[in-house]
């Protein structure tokens, strides 16, 4: 492969480099340049073109990105087809992605031109979220190169996603006269939706003093129960401070082993992790009563995947267990008023101003389209309401008054764009330019002409963007590729709010810096009815 600038006449069979805008069209980066290319690029004046020649054995960054995509075992994942010299991979269950790191970095290091990156070793991920992605750095990769990837691969499992397995869970919890019955009872839901991803259990929950002869006697009839549970989580009512404390004392008392006190992970210092038999049993620490993510929450998760964690993981497990900030040294994020008891707090932006040319002249309108009886404005706006979203903040522009008698006793705000006509920047910057959005930590955009997103993918995004800290952008997504609804952060609403004619937020976004997290939602994402025949394809029944 040979890169350089060249005479464009002698550009035919080379792939270009730097896309370039003609009046006829884009030429994108990577084209193939054929003989009406180089008609068209002479035509323009344009003399010299920057581009890679290729060599006989070369392969197209697509084809050798396929092909090392193709060479990992598909343990419960899903690969997207290669664009741009990518391939992203999708987990396709709930569960735990486990990395070979040995492997990972001796394929990095087989060619600067072949890369793959993945997730930290033993992450938790839900299906349709992306683990890994295989990227070919140039245009094109000798096949030798590529060779020497596949056969690496096959020697062993670089990753894979080992699926949450179903376990029924003893919960004990131990009581002193400090402790209020509301923080154990926040305690048991707070676990029961980190054992949902799983179709976990809570089967049974005990409840005793806090003493080790109890919690022994305890222990004792949990594993003589007709129906032993998988698990058993015991929440002492005070932090164990000594391997011959209350909860390790009581494992051993009840037969059991005490596998270790303490791990390397803050949050999660104090955690102990037993067994019985063949059963686990881990003695959570005072920080597991918080949803945020604590040492607790990766042995939970090892056990769910099926594994058994020994001493030697959990001593390991050092690097990167620095999981809570130090109020004694400098914060490296901007302080939020974002805290457990107060979330962040996201709005929702409907967009409903759109004239909807591709309809055609004179057709119905499509946000008046019913379905299921009930127009499209509407059903879009309760979908909202329903969600973690509020406030919710409905911009309107041609036809308003319909959409307006559409929304009629619904929990939102009317905003009309008089500018509608100019196009979406102008409704955007309506929207943000509102006080009650300008207070939320993020704002939820999304286009009111996108019948099948649902609250729960809304909520998906809303969480995905507090794990954040509220300091990310975050899209829905389909198959690797972006799409809506999205989530801005505060940093961006300035920007927003400048926006004017038919220019959305994408350039803000792209040169904002910001991280972006995508969340795969289905095909939700990609589908909006601008035409009557996608709202009926969609299901749809034109009116108005």
């Amino acid at each position: 492969m040979q890169f350089g600038e060249v005479d464009t006449h002698d550009a035919k069979g080379c792939l270009l480099v730097h896309s370039l805008r003609l009046p006829g069209g884009r030429l994108s980066k990577g084209t193939l340049l054929t003989e009406e290319h180089i008609i068209a690029l002479a035509a323009e004046g344009i003399d010299r073109v920057t581009v890679v020649r290729l060599a006989e054995d070369d392969l197209l960054e697509d084809e050798a990105a396929a092909a090392i995509a193709a060479a990992v075992p598909q343990i419960n994942f899903c690969t997207t087809e290669a664009a741009t010299g990518r391939v992203n991979l999708h987990a396709t269950a709930e569960g735990l992605f486990v990395a070979d790191r040995t492997l990972v970095d001796a394929l990095n290091r087989l060619d600067p031109a072949i890369t793959i990156a993945t997730l930290a070793d033993h992450a938790s991920v839900r299906s349709g979220d992306m683990v890994a992605t295989v990227k070919i750095i140039p245009l094109a990769v000798p096949q030798a190169a590529v060779v020497r990837a596949v056969s690496l691969l096959k020697e062993d499992i670089p990753f894979q996603v080992k699926p949450y397995r179903r376990h029924r869970v003893l919960l004990i919890a131990t009581e002193l006269p400090s402790l209020k019955g509301s923080v154990m009872d926040r305690t048991a839901m707070l676990l029961q939706r980190r054992l949902d991803p799983s179709g976990s259990k809570v089967t049974e929950e005990v409840r005793i003093p806090h003493d080790e002869r109890m919690l022994t006697e305890a222990l004792c009839r949990g594993m003589a129960a007709g129906e032993r549970p998988d698990l058993i989580i015991v929440f002492g009512a005070s932090a164990v401070s000594d391997p011959q404390d209350v909860i390790p004392a009581a494992i051993r008392a009840a037969g059991g082993d005490v596998e270790h006190v303490g791990m390397p992970v803050d949050p999660g210092n104090l955690l102990v992790l037993g067994r019985l038999q063949d059963i686990p049993v881990i003695g959570a620490p005072g920080c597991a009563r918080s949803p945020k993510e604590n040492g607790f929450d990766w042995v939970l998760s090892r056990i769910l995947a099926g594994e058994k964690p020994t001493a030697q993981d959990i001593t390991g497990m050092g690097v990167g267990g620095l999981l809570m900030e130090i109020a004694s040294r400098p914060q490296p994020r901007e302080a939020s008023a974002v805290t457990e008891e107060a979330p962040a707090r996201v709005g929702a932006v409907l967009l409903a101003a759109g004239q909807a040319r591709r309809m055609g002249q004179g057709a119905p309108h499509k946000l008046l389209a019913e379905f299921e009886g009930v127009p499209l404005v509407r059903r879009s706006a309760e979908m909202l309401c329903r969600s973690q979203a509020q406030p919710v903040v409905v911009v309107t522009g041609h036809r308003r008054h319909e959409i307006d008698t559409a929304l009629s006793g619904l929990d939102v705000t009317l905003v009309f764009n008089p500018d509608y006509a100019t196009g979406l920047g102008g409704s955007l910057a309506t929207g943000f330019s509102l006080p009650q959005v300008g207070e939320c930590q993020g704002v939820l955009v999304m286009l009111a002409d996108m019948p099948q997103v649902t609250a729960d993918h809304v909520d998906r995004l809303i969480e995905a963007f507090r794990q954040t800290d509220a300091a990310s952008v975050v899209r829905a997504s389909h198959n690797g590729k972006r799409g809506n609804p999205i989530i801005l952060p505060r940093a961006t609403y300035e920007a927003v709010r400048r926006l004017q004619g038919d220019v959305g937020a994408r350039a803000i976004i792209e040169n904002s810096g910001l991280p972006i997290i995508d969340v795969e939602i289905g095909p939700a994402a990609h589908l909006d009815v601008d035409t009557p025949d996608a709202v009926q394809a969609a299901g749809g029944v034109l009116r108005g």
